[in-house]
């Protein structure tokens, strides 16, 4: 009998792993991964379609109205809940349990023109100055300030064009796929868990009357399965999630479908041009794209080298998963899912029609897109870059109505013995929220008790009050963090 099972290693899983770890430290941990290495799907950086998500620059979480107003209640969440994230990591910097590395201090910016959309940030940056987790964002709509910030975004334009940028210096760029793996070599190497890497959870029996699952596991590399008994069952499987979970058989993953969108970058290939950005550019996405495909000119740092990616660019698939089957779409419908399925794609036709569109973008115009935010590029300077597989969610609306949904989702059983996360942006940035409301769901009496009480003000020291309401606690949080286990400390 194993306390805890973890299906993906993955940033989700990693992160409830480390977290129940603290609370816990005698659970007994197995985690199962179908790949041969942890952290290889919707985790790895070349796979992650967006780093360090804090709502600073997206401009598809602050969308306007008819009447020109901003909403920014998207971006205030996403904001306060990748706080939360930091707060957790730099706690476990300081505890010696990871290497500051992973994350990197990198700008976060966002940049628009035309005069209608220079009206939107300016608006934009008027509604973020009032939430304290926005303080310090520049607003400007001076060419050569903005040449100053991001000289690329700036070399070859046009002059005279009305343009504009918000900046954000405090913007974070992470490696989810190294801080996974170094979460999981912790939890492994130090805290007695067990890693199973080319091993696929296969099936599901709940025993009845009591909190158990029957866990069935095959080893890929010789064929064999076999079972066994878990308290407690996390489904951190990126996109095959869905899928696993309806093996659960429990009555809350009815009605639940899923709709797939693959990805591309354009990969700077010339050092000179990688070396003269240092910001996170994004800008406004096209009508009818998801977004995930929102464009940004991306300064990344993955396993310790500086890169630059544009993009992403979407298209249409069948796959939930990079290194997943033409077949997945079509298992993953059944009874309970296939109507609202047929109807969100009936009525979502315009996005359907974008991914072809994206699906059949020449070399060409991939540079053309590409130049909006650089137009002095070089096509001999880039390249195509697979991206990893995003998986959104459909959600039966009650009326047979299938509603897409751009986000993610924590699906958990009745008696809280079960529990999955389904879908994808801002999903690893706001990892530690997330898992930390999975826990108050999953284990309600021992989260209510002082001990885990007191453990998780330790790793998060705002938990339960917020930064959005309370400037100087947001101050004050993030003057700890600068000063102290700060892992954006870490030199180039």
């Amino acid at each position: 009998m194993t306390d805890i099972v973890l299906v993906g290693a993955g940033i989700m899983s990693a992160t409830l792993g480390t977290l129940l770890r603290k609370l816990d430290p005698t659970l007994t941990i197995e985690i199962f991964e179908r790949l041969d290495r942890a952290a290889a799907e919707s985790s790895d950086a070349w796979n992650n379609a967006g780093t360090g998500h804090a709502g600073f620059c997206e401009l598809n979480y602050t969308p306007e109205a008819a009447d020109g107003s901003v909403d920014v209640s998207k971006a205030v969440r996403i904001a306060e809940q990748f706080e939360v994230s930091r707060q957790f990591w730099a706690s476990l910097v300081e505890r010696g349990d990871l290497p500051g590395t992973f994350i990197r201090e990198v700008p976060h910016l966002s940049f628009v023109w035309g005069e209608a959309n220079v009206g939107y940030l300016r608006n934009r940056h008027g509604e973020l100055q009032r939430s304290p987790l926005f303080e310090g964002m520049e607003y400007t709509e001076d060419e050569g300030r903005i040449a100053s910030w991001i000289p690329l975004v700036m070399e070859g334009r046009r002059r005279g064009e009305p343009v504009a940028a918000t900046r954000m210096a405090i913007g974070s760029d992470v490696d989810f796929g190294a801080l996974t793996r170094a979460m999981i070599a912790r939890l492994v190497e130090r805290e007695g868990a067990s890693l199973h890497l080319a091993h696929e959870v296969r099936d599901f029996e709940a025993r009845d009357g009591r909190s158990e699952w029957r866990v069935t596991v095959r080893d890929l590399k010789t064929g064999a399965d076999r079972t066994l008994r878990a308290r407690f069952v996390f489904i951190g499987a990126g996109g095959y999630s869905l899928r696993l979970l309806e093996r659960t058989r429990i009555p809350e993953c009815a009605g639940y479908g899923a709709f797939p969108v693959s990805g591309q970058w354009l990969r700077c290939t010339s050092r000179d041009v990688i070396e003269r950005h240092d910001a996170k550019v994004y800008g406004k996405a096209a009508v009818g794209a998801p977004p995930m495909s929102v464009p940004h000119l991306d300064t990344r740092w993955i396993d310790g080298r500086k890169e630059l990616l544009f993009g992403p660019y979407a298209g249409i698939t069948t796959k939930f998963m990079k290194h997943g089957s033409p077949l997945d779409l079509l298992r993953s419908l059944g009874i309970d899912n296939i109507g609202p399925v047929l109807r969100a794609g009936i009525d979502n036709i315009d996005l359907t029609r974008y991914l072809v569109g994206q699906a059949l973008l020449s070399p060409e115009r991939r540079m053309a897109a590409l130049r909006q935010y650089y137009p002095a590029a070089r096509t001999e300077d880039w390249e195509l870059q697979i991206a990893g597989q995003r998986v959104q969610v459909i959600r039966n609306d009650g009326r047979g109505r299938g509603v897409l949904k751009f986000g993610t989702e924590v699906v958990t059983g009745a008696d809280g013995s079960v529990a999955a996360l389904l879908g994808a942006s801002p999903g690893a940035s706001t990892a530690a929220s997330i898992m930390l409301e999975l826990v108050e769901r999953c284990f309600p009496e021992r989260w209510r008790t002082p001990a885990w009480q007191a453990r998780c003000r330790e790793l998060v020291p705002s938990l339960g009050q917020s930064l959005h309401e309370d400037r100087d606690l947001c101050r004050a949080i993030r003057r700890r963090r600068s000063t102290a286990g700060k892992p954006g400390s870490a030199p180039p």
